[in-house]
Formats: structure tokens, sequence, C-alpha cells
């Protein structure tokens, strides 16, 4: 079996371009395994997983229970909501509970920042981070490389649009980042209040409208406005918004070109992006959500082979 160089994935950037490449190769055969009529393999069945999920989520946390399932592991899922969180426990304690339970593996979403590391440095477990605040998203960087991997067969020169609110968007940088190792150009495309003032730094292009950033890229990567994060008001209204940076079929339909169109989620229909366009032969958003369990299998195995080999 081929190795990650990494023991948890919290981080894109701790991750090599190989440990990315070898997660495509086994969620390619994963996937080829979940569109089979039987699609449970017995790979994990002595490995126990808690999904420790201190934030809501509805994608991301049945993608992560279906991949776990699918591998036979044993699977744990907390709410913080309905735990001793809402009393006063501190994170660590929570999470050393959990693991005196014999949990081999912990998937965490938390709306802080470097809560997944603070895990990492304060517990003896492997950590998977399914989304710490603002900061990455990595498991979904990956499904979406994979996903346009899948259609154009690299990334390696391919132009991805990265198109809203980057400046509260986990998803963005971890894009970004992943987008980056992988050789393709990345430009962000927003209004200037929901730019990072940092993003020059990371090597990628910033273009305020939306109509030179679609005729720049080959993939758009459309991402909600993240009202929830934003503690003031970036932009006049949602409907200004809309008119400026909303994706609609008569945009496209005006480009010289064919674009693919990714999102995600959850999608705020009418907004960032209509209807019309997700639900279109252009879009990649489904495929996007089946590859997730793909890939978070590929995850969750290769991490877990490491685990029975230490």
């Amino acid at each position: 079996m081929n190795d990650l160089s990494v023991k948890h994935l919290i981080s894109i950037n701790d991750l090599e371009t190989n440990d990315l490449n070898t997660i495509f190769k086994t969620a390619e055969s994963f996937k080829e395994i979940i569109n089979r009529p039987i699609k449970k393999v017995p790979t994990l069945r002595d490995i126990t997983i808690a999904n420790l999920f201190f934030e809501n989520s509805t994608r991301t946390k049945l993608s992560f229970e279906l991949a776990e399932k699918r591998l036979s592991a044993d699977v744990i899922n907390f709410s913080a909501s309905s735990s001793s969180v809402k009393k006063g426990e501190t994170l660590i304690d929570t999470t050393n509970n959990i693991l005196s339970m014999k949990v081999d593996l912990v998937v965490m979403r938390h709306p802080h920042p470097g809560a997944a590391n603070h895990i990492v440095n304060n517990t003896n477990t492997s950590v998977i981070n399914a989304g710490d605040g603002t900061h990455e998203h990595p498991t979904q960087a990956i499904l979406d490389c994979f996903s346009i991997r899948e259609k154009f067969g690299e990334l390696k020169g391919l132009k991805v649009a990265i198109i809203g609110d980057i400046k509260h968007s986990r998803v963005a940088l971890s894009n970004i980042y992943a987008l980056k190792k992988l050789g393709a150009e990345v430009m962000v495309c927003g209004p200037t209040t929901l730019i990072p003032k940092y993003i020059h730094h990371l090597g990628v292009k910033v273009e305020h409208n939306l109509t030179n950033a679609l005729k720049w890229c080959d993939v758009a990567n459309m991402l909600r406005i993240q009202l929830e994060r934003q503690e003031i008001q970036y932009f006049p209204s949602i409907r200004e918004y809309t008119r400026q940076y909303g994706l609609n079929m008569q945009i496209i339909s005006e480009l010289s070109k064919e674009i693919t169109i990714l999102h995600p989620g959850p999608i705020n229909r009418g907004v960032e992006i209509t209807s019309e366009v997700a639900d279109s032969s252009r879009s990649l958003i489904l495929d996007q959500v089946e590859n997730g369990v793909a890939v978070r299998m590929a995850i969750i195995y290769l991490l877990a082979g490491r685990l029975n080999r230490a």
C-alpha cells in the first residue's frame, strides 16, 4: 500500500504533491467500488473513528460518515449541541474522554481556526480536519481538485478562478494551496472588501470584475457569502452582490469559450449562482458530492493504514 508522508490531515500545506497524487489514485479505486451493487469493503473493520463536529454540517458530516461505513469502520458521532461542552468542558477534555473509549482516528470540525492542530499537539491520535473556522477545509480542496482532474486529466496549466467570499472561506484557502501544488494557475475574484490583504503573498491573481475572471479561467469555483462569519456588512446588499458577482446563464453564454463550474455547497441559489447554471451540464457540483465520499474513503484508508503499522 502507498503511504502518505503525514499522520494527520490538518492543512494542505502539510502534504507533498505525491501525497495528493496517492490520494487521487486511491480515490479512483474507491469510486469504482462505491458504484458497484455491493458498496462496502471490510478494510477498516477493526478501526473506530469519532466524528467530532462542534459546528453544524450536513454534506461534510454525512460524506465522512458514509465513507467510514463504506470502509466497515465503527463510527461514533459527536455533536457539541448535545454534549458536555455546553456545561463548560474543554476541547481537550472532551477529546480525551472520547479517545479513552479506544478510538483510533478523529475527524473534527470546529468554528475556531487552529482547533484541529490544538488536538494534534495535546493528544495522541490521528486527526482529520473537516474545517476549522476560516482557516482550512483540506478534504474539500482535495475533492475539488479530484473532480477537476477527472474532467481535464490533469491540473497543470489549468486556470482556476475562485469567486466570492474569499476572506471568510476556508475552502478558498485550501483550494489555493492544493491547486498551486498541482501546477494550476489561480485567480480570486470578489469585492475588494472580501479579498484578504495577504492574498498576493499566495501567488494568485486578483480580479474584481466577474466577466474578466470568467474570460480568463477554464474552471470557476463559486463560493457562497459566509454571512455567519461576517461581523460587519462587507457590501451594500445581497441584491447588489448578486448584480455584480452572481453567475447566470446569460453571462456564460456571452463567453467565447466553455467553462466548468464548481461549488462546494451549500448553494444560495439566485445569489452567487442561478439554478439554471448549477443544474447545467457545465456544472460538476453533483460530481463533487459523489467524489467527496471516494476521496474521504481514500484519506481515511491511507491514514488508518499508518495506524495499523505503528
